[in-house]
């Protein structure tokens, strides 16, 4: 029996353009694209000049979803996502316009926070599969362009180790360039002195003895001209860096209007492309990287790997939220935390959550926030050993963390933050904004979990690496097999337990197996 097609639709609302792609899935055929829509329409230049998208803009976006909505019951679509970046996220009267599109087009659009952008388009890298996997094998930097921002994630030994956005995006960089009124002549020198004032911090903090060999180019500018092998390329998307600077100088020594017919693209859009293309040559020059790779993918498609991801169409082949806990570990080291200790905490906290599923009926992905929380504890004392919870807090949710939501890291930084200091409780009509009831409480069971935790290390000298938890009727039973003297440990328990009673209605209570 042949298995059956789903038909699902990614809609991507863009700073520069609209866009939706079709794509069918099946167990065992995968995922096809089968149509791609572009439509542009310039919502950035609204957003990043005067805070707000304009009626006209507005509406134009909305005549664009309806037709969308046609396509879509064409291809009978049976599910679809659609998002709004970085012109919607920093709009004034976001809620507003989101609220005009439902009532006018009947389409849901969320909104994507940066670090949720990113990781979907470095996900729509990975759908490259073998390309992907060879070229991290070596140093690697993937270079994600955007037009209010561009993010820069480095690899080491196949695992993402860092990433950090900067302010510097097409569109913002174009709006730069028209407030300051200069001539064509001068834009590369005055584009070259704005993006390497940012990258220049970049190098300092991230690169040092870090040795880039390749970048992955992400975006809607450049990448659909590496895909014609540009520069006498011998494979579509790739091009070595003296092949990308032939292309540059091109750029630089032909007219807007000889280079347009050239590369076959509107003057308009070549003015974003001269912009996009200065910024990867000021990245290029920066790691001095030998191999550029844009393999043309854009968030569409990982708005769909994504989709695939969770209803079990496509079986992933690159360990991604083993990419999340190696950024907050390196989060962790730049804030001079200790590795063993986060990875003891670590331990017990998967071990204590994995055994009282039952009582805190959290899944998966508060499992990765607990890790996450556990490797961060005490980042705060970077900055003050005196208010730790309150330091530890402000750097995490001043800290771009891969893959995780807003929501996300507001959980994980005030898991952070009780874990030192008395828990907050709010009636459910005062809570925090950007706090729901259900985040609240995932907060307080994490917490409750952490602090326990934190209890069995307290000396910090991993006595309880050998143990194990038995929930047994009103009590969780820590068994630790140690020769050591835990009588600090056992002393001071007590406090850390009280809110996990509190929570749980069960007491956690320590047994050691043997002592001398």
């Amino acid at each position: 029996m042949e298995s059956k097609l789903k038909t699902f639709a990614a809609i991507d609302v863009g700073s520069y353009e609209l866009a939706m792609k079709i794509f069918e899935f099946s167990p065992k055929t995968g995922m096809k694209e089968i149509d791609h829509i572009r439509h542009r329409i310039d919502l950035g230049n609204d957003t990043f000049a005067a805070g707000k998208i304009s009626y006209e803009k507005v509406d134009e976006l909305c005549t664009i979803l309806r037709e969308f909505a046609g396509i879509m019951k064409t291809y009978r679509v049976e599910s679809y996502k659609a998002y709004g970046t970085s012109a919607i996220r920093e709009t004034d009267n976001t809620a507003i316009i989101l609220d005009q599109i439902r009532q006018r087009t009947g389409i849901e659009i969320g909104v994507l926070s940066n670090s949720e952008q990113r990781f979907l388009d470095y996900k729509s890298i990975a759908l490259k599969g073998e390309d992907f996997g060879k070229i991290i094998e070596k140093g690697t930097a993937i270079l994600d362009i955007g037009g209010g921002s561009i993010q820069l994630s480095l690899f080491d030994k196949d695992t993402l180790v860092a990433t950090q956005n900067l302010r510097i995006g097409v569109l913002r960089l174009q709006e730069l360039l028209d407030k300051l009124n200069a001539r064509p002549s001068h834009y590369e020198r005055l584009l070259s002195e704005m993006i390497d004032s940012q990258l220049s911090v970049f190098k300092r903090m991230y690169l040092k003895d870090r040795n880039v060999e390749n970048i992955i180019v992400v975006d809607d500018y450049v990448s659909m001209l590496m895909q014609k092998r540009i520069a006498g390329s011998q494979r579509s998307g790739y091009v070595d860096s003296e092949g990308y600077a032939r292309f540059s100088e091109y750029l630089r020594t032909h007219s807007r209007e000889e280079a347009a017919k050239h590369f076959d693209v509107s003057e308009e859009s070549l003015r974003l492309i001269c912009i996009s293309a200065t910024l990867i040559s000021r990245v290029v020059k920066l790691m001095d990287a030998k191999l550029i790779w844009a393999p043309g993918v854009t968030l569409c498609d990982g708005i769909a790997y994504e989709y695939a991801e969770k209803n079990r169409i496509l079986v992933p082949k690159h360990d991604f939220e083993q990419d999340i806990v190696a950024c907050a570990r390196n989060i962790s080291k730049r804030f001079l935390g200790s590795k063993r200790r986060g990875e003891t905490l670590e331990h017990i906290c998967v071990t204590i959550f994995d055994s009282c599923r039952r009582l805190h009926g959290l899944g998966k992905r508060e499992r990765l926030l607990l890790r996450i929380a556990a490797l961060l504890h005490d980042c705060g004392k970077y900055i003050s050993m005196v208010n730790l919870g309150e330091c530890s807090y402000q750097i995490v949710m001043a800290t771009e963390i891969i893959g995780l939501s807003h929501r996300e890291r507001e959980i994980v930084a005030n898991v952070v933050r009780y874990n030192h200091q008395p828990f907050a409780y709010y009636a459910w009509h005062s809570m925090p904004a950007g706090t729901d009831s259900d985040a609240y409480l995932t907060i307080a069971k994490l917490t409750a979990i952490l602090r326990v935790a934190n209890g069995l290390d307290r000396s910090h000298k991993q006595k309880f690496k050998d143990f194990k938890t038995t929930l047994k009727e009103n009590q969780l039973i820590i068994t630790v097999n140690t020769t050591e003297d835990i009588t600090l440990e056992k002393g001071l328990f007590a406090a850390k337990a009280a809110f996990f009673e509190e929570v749980y209605s069960v007491r956690p209570v320590i047994k050691q197996k043997k002592f001398i």
